[in-house]
């Protein structure tokens, strides 16, 4: 048996029945919570550019990816066993791991009101469109209330980094949000929607910036 990151399940099976259900649920309800924390990569862009002496925001950034990279490494070479993988991830590249890769591209690749935008939109939005396609009480508000949900998120984003209107940036949140839910829907075994749910949304926004002089604002 290979070393295992957990204690075979005793806090997602406690989390499970917290929430009135058995281990699975807690397995669900963990991995919406680790996803939603994602967000606070945004605390990235109040950090100074210089941490100590010569080592920068920037350093610290790659060596946090480095570390979830050597993680997946060793869960997919020596069989390290990590809490809420699923099956089907256990011979690819976890959602952890595309989810650390997406965010770290948003943060180095897209002007700051994009890339926070995305960030929050990907962190909260997923977990929420994923929860609302699973229980049939509550599918028929899917995709209406993430896509307004995201919007909302993306919009407040936008305008709080950069200096274009409440109308532009809604509108602009409403177009990442389409591209987002969409990116969000479709399931492959090899490339993981955390992915595209990320970068594709923040790569339509810089697209519509750098097309459209109203939006140049979101380019700073």
């Amino acid at each position: 048996m290979g070393r295992r990151l957990h204690r075979g399940g005793r806090f997602r099976r406690w989390l499970g029945r917290r929430l009135g259900g058995d281990e699975a649920l807690g397995d669900r309800a963990w991995r919406r919570i680790l996803h939603g924390l994602g967000a606070g990569a945004i605390v990235y862009y109040l950090l100074p550019s210089e941490l100590i002496g010569r080592f920068s925001k920037l350093d610290l950034l790659l060596i946090l990816l480095a570390g979830v990279l050597v993680l997946e490494g060793l869960r997919l070479g020596a069989g390290l066993e990590v809490p809420t993988v699923r099956p089907y991830e256990r011979r690819r590249l976890a959602s952890f791991a595309f989810f650390a890769i997406s965010l770290t591209l948003a943060l180095v690749l897209f002007p700051v009101p994009i890339g926070a935008a995305t960030i929050l939109g990907a962190s909260w939005v997923d977990p929420l469109a994923g929860e609302l396609r699973a229980n049939p009480r509550y599918r028929r508000g899917y995709p209406i209330v993430p896509g307004i949900v995201y919007t909302g998120l993306a919009a407040s984003m936008l305008i709080a980094w950069s200096p274009i209107a409440l109308p532009l940036g809604l509108g602009v949140g409403a177009g990442m949000a389409v591209v987002a839910l969409a990116a969000e829907y479709p399931k492959s075994r090899w490339i993981d929607d955390d992915l595209a749910m990320t970068l594709l949304p923040a790569a339509a926004a810089w697209a519509a910036a750098v097309a459209l002089p109203p939006l140049a604002g979101l380019l700073h």
